[in-house]
């Protein structure tokens, strides 16, 4: 683990360096309510294969940030650190570290930075993949809603966007107000983090009431999670980073495309299934789409297994 002070802000990431020749450097970006707990798993299979049923062929460099604001790193003290400019930090540490060509990867709030990632197209930016369509969770206008499983997928966002976003409304909003609770008593955090989504709900609750763990979503890592914000006291700043984001500039202008190569796993248990035809239309430079069998919301954490394979398989083109 270390940091490194990047625009004024020090930045904690964790680097594992894979032992085998050839190995891809990739930047993995975490999410919210989650943090680099929900990638811990996934660094062994990620970065020894060999040890996992891959193929050294399958090895990555593995650089895992956390975003500023939440965890280890610090806390912005100036306005300005939304998703954009997190992309812009992580293209400056991997120059750091003195990778030339790397991939990135990122569900959640990390979807968006690694989205944006892909649309300052750095120099050594090979592709990237995604777990959550940022595009279409912003504004489904012109996306396709003709077959079952694009009305199944606009249907699931109405859904969370008439029921299931309260928390988003809130830090987008008023991140200081919900701030004093979560800053205040390690129960309104859990109880803030817990009721994300409605499946990682339902996966998170019952394993409390003593039944068997989805995946890796056991109680121990749920407990490292919250007593990670709350040990750092990273409640509100990493509520703030919604605000920031909500309010980023830009004054509505068309932001670049996304030119480099483009995968995406859509987990059944996420918010939204995103279709084939929602990635292509949000990234015409689709690459590769693949729908898992299992995992939601936090793959990475839930199915550390299943998320390794569809990143072997999404980037092995790309070396």
């Amino acid at each position: 683990q270390f940091t490194t002070e990047i625009d004024g802000v020090d930045i904690h990431f964790i680097h594992v360096r894979s032992r085998h020749t050839g190995a891809l450097p990739l930047i993995m970006t975490h999410g919210w309510p989650g943090s680099i707990v929900e990638l811990l798993e996934t660094i062994g299979p990620l970065t020894n294969p060999t040890a996992y049923g891959g193929t050294a062929a399958d090895a990555f460099h593995l650089v895992l940030p956390s975003i500023p604001g939440y965890g280890f790193s610090g806390q912005p003290t100036g306005l300005g650190w939304d998703t954009g400019r997190t992309a812009r930090a992580w293209a400056e540490l991997m120059r750091r570290l003195g990778y030339t060509r790397y991939v990135a990867q990122g569900g959640d709030v990390g979807a968006a930075v690694t989205d944006n990632l892909g649309r300052l197209a750095p120099a050594g930016l090979l592709g990237i993949h995604l777990n959550l369509l940022v595009p279409a969770l912003r504004n489904t206008a012109g996306l396709p809603k003709n077959t079952d499983e694009e009305k199944a997928a606009d249907a699931a966002l109405k859904v969370f966007g008439a029921t299931g976003n309260g928390y988003r409304v809130e830090q987008s909003t008023r991140p200081e107000t919900i701030g004093y609770a979560l800053l205040d008593s390690p129960v309104a955090l859990a109880a803030w983090m817990l009721d994300h989504d409605t499946d990682s709900y339902h996966k998170i609750a019952r394993v409390f009431l003593g039944e068997a763990p989805s995946g890796n979503l056991t109680r121990e890592h749920i407990l490292d999670n919250i007593s990670l914000y709350w040990l750092t006291g990273t409640g509100v700043s990493s509520a703030r980073a919604y605000w920031e984001s909500a309010h980023a500039g830009g004054g509505g202008s068309t932001p670049p495309p996304v030119t480099v190569p483009v995968a995406f796993s859509a987990f059944p248990g996420e918010i939204f299934q995103a279709p084939r035809s929602w990635a292509q239309f949000s990234y015409p430079t689709l690459s590769y789409y693949r729908q898992p069998t299992r995992g939601g919301h936090f793959a990475a954490w839930e199915e550390p297994g299943l998320f390794t394979a569809e990143l072997r398989a999404a980037f092995r083109p790309l070396r």
